[in-house]
């Protein structure tokens, strides 16, 4: 089957028209005829080669809706006709300790769809049949690209730290990420703080669902809150003054990280004497993948995008990387 795509040749280079050809359909593999397909910062990340493992040419797009289309003769749980989403990982091993135990995003062995492979800014993706998530019915296709990936990295932080309704949490960084961390925590039942740097994005930061900016520029803002946030979630890749988020938190509080931030962390001590935890994690499983579609379809959940014509990629991402974008960037086909 020809694939027409969009490809990059070089780091840093203007995605061009690119048609490659995908061999014959592998037992456990799905073919996707992709209909929407967000754009993540790890798709430029990877454009640029920052993470220096990017092969060219380059397909970006993993954060993919569509339809499938072909089916190997050993899949299961999707079939031809059925709506279905693909995000950062399109398989792994299906037999070490960590798929066995649910957690296939964790597989040594696991396979990303922009990593040595093609993704989906294209007319068409494979990948096997245990990442292929089926969408549940209701949802809307084009809004729900960017929850495969931006959605699912702070949707598993809630999970993995058991916050509580009845908790006071805190978001660090409202863009592509916060701006639905806000959103899942105050369906989830808390009251958010938000911390942003732009002071102009206040109003909307509110009308999210927060109940309080605050100016992450200014440290001393941070003080009224010390010891009141039983959470805290950090969606930035910049080394921030942590000892002050630190503090904010409440005794056996939990500072949780999904923003790739390449410096070392320091911080004090201090938190031993209050069992507080600093902590991380990537995507979430397919499974918990599944659960967050469904948690979205029931509280009407979407990431807020702006959508362009998948032949505009490159306008999309300029407007993406000159920080333009609220909050989310689709690409149509």
């Amino acid at each position: 089957m020809k694939v027409n795509a969009y490809a990059a040749h070089e780091a840093k280079g203007k995605l061009e028209k690119y048609q490659y050809e995908l061999l014959e359909l592998p037992a456990e593999q799905v073919d996707i005829k992709v209909s929407h397909c967000g754009i993540c910062h790890s798709d430029i990340s990877m454009l640029n080669n920052d993470w220096r493992m990017t092969q060219y040419p380059f397909v970006p797009g993993h954060e993919i809706i569509g339809e499938v289309v072909g089916v190997g003769n050993a899949v299961k749980n999707v079939k031809k006709g059925d709506k279905v989403g693909l995000g950062w990982q399109s398989g792994s091993c299906m037999h070490c300790q960590q798929c066995m135990g649910g957690s296939q995003h964790l597989c040594a062995s696991s396979e990303q769809t922009i990593v040595g492979r093609h993704g989906g800014f294209a007319d068409y993706v494979r990948a096997h049949w245990s990442s292929v998530i089926s969408l549940p019915e209701g949802i809307d296709i084009t809004k729900a690209g960017p929850l495969l990936c931006g959605g699912i990295t702070v949707f598993n932080p809630i999970i993995l730290s058991q916050v509580k309704p009845t908790d006071v949490v805190g978001v660090i960084g409202i863009g592509g990420l916060g701006h639905l961390a806000i959103k899942f925590l105050k369906n989830w039942g808390c009251e958010v703080i938000a911390f942003s740097s732009n002071v102009a994005k206040k109003e909307q930061i509110l009308a999210m669902g927060a109940s309080e900016v605050i100016n992450s520029r200014k440290p001393e803002e941070l003080k009224p809150i010390r010891g009141k946030l039983n959470f805290i979630l950090n969606t930035t890749n910049v080394s921030l003054d942590w000892n002050s988020y630190l503090k904010a938190l409440a005794p056996k509080g939990k500072f949780h990280n999904v923003g790739a931030v390449l410096e070392p962390m320091q911080f004090s001590s201090s938190v031993l004497m209050a069992e507080k935890t600093v902590g991380g994690s990537p995507i979430g499983s397919p499974a918990l993948i599944k659960t967050m579609l469904d948690f979205c379809v029931r509280h009407d959940i979407y990431p807020t995008v702006e959508e362009f014509p998948m032949e505009k990629v490159n306008e999309a991402i300029e407007h993406l990387e000159e920080g333009k974008a609220r909050f989310r960037v689709v690409l149509k086909n």
